[in-house]
């Protein structure tokens, strides 16, 4: 401090005095928007509150960045799903990048090795590392074709007898009776094709994604749960049924297979 200075209070400008400025936090995060960003909650809390209350604020601090999360929404809704399930080398590629991503450069002399044997080829493989990869095409998607959706009505038109329908504890007996399923082929895109099983479920003591995994593992091939039904990518009709008898113990008189619209009982 200068001792020597005579100024006194009365020399000061009272107008340079800045005065107290007010600070605005962010609802979201407590923080004041210029630091927003600098949170984890800044895409999904920080710019809606921001849209919101203060639009101009956001527009002059993040410039395009206000609309970020709608476009992001609007990105993953546009994705589109896979119309056909992966090649043979797309489950190879999925294969190997799961779990040997040092083979993807030989992929191409794997498969003229392997050509025409494709199956143990994936068994092969699903016993040496694991489960293969989800085909994206059987995740969550909806009613492939039109046509498929009229299976599980088909079930009711099979006539098992003239069985009373009843109530109570008699019930539980007539489930066993009732029990019905079945196995049906579906071609997708000439040589491609993908099992379909309905009314697993009516099998008392049958959880249907256990089923699936068990399919999966058989297979060696991706299988899902869909609307009750069981999707096996590749053509297993008769395997699946045989399985369905001797795996999960479903008597053959109630397991039919869907030939060209036809149902056949496999006992």
């Amino acid at each position: 401090i200068d001792c020597t200075s005579t100024s006194t209070m009365a020399d000061i400008d009272v107008q340079s005095i800045t005065s107290p400025s007010t600070i605005l936090y962010c609802d979201a995060c407590g923080m004041p928007p210029e630091y927003c960003e600098y949170g984890p909650d800044f895409e999904t809390h920080c710019i809606p509150w921001l849209k919101k209350t203060h639009p101009d604020l956001l527009s002059r601090l993040h410039g395009g960045r206000s609309n970020k999360g709608d476009d992001n929404d609007e990105e993953e809704d546009a994705t589109p799903r896979p119309t056909a399930p992966w090649t043979t080398r797309e489950r190879l590629v999925a294969f190997y990048t799961e779990y040997q991503p040092d083979k993807l450069d030989g992929i191409d002399a794997i498969l003229e090795k392997y050509s025409g044997k494709e199956d143990k080829l994936f068994n092969a493989l699903v016993k040496k590392y694991g489960p293969e990869p989800e085909d994206p095409f059987y995740l969550g998607s909806d009613s492939d074709d039109e046509s498929d959706g009229g299976v599980t009505d088909q079930l009711e038109g099979i006539n098992l007898g003239n069985k009373k329908k009843r109530r109570g504890a008699a019930a539980k007996k007539v489930n066993k009776v009732d029990t019905r399923v079945i196995v049906q082929k579906i071609s997708r895109n000439r040589k491609k094709a993908v099992t379909h099983v309905v009314g697993l479920d009516t099998a008392p003591g049958i959880k249907l994604k256990e089923a699936s995994k068990a399919f999966s593992k058989r297979f060696a091939g991706s299988s899902s749960v869909k609307d009750k039904e069981i999707i096996i990518q590749g053509d297993h009709l008769e395997e699946v049924a045989a399985m369905i008898v001797d795996k999960f113990g479903v008597s053959g008189d109630a397991v039919f297979l869907d030939l060209d619209g036809e149902f056949v009982s496999y006992a």
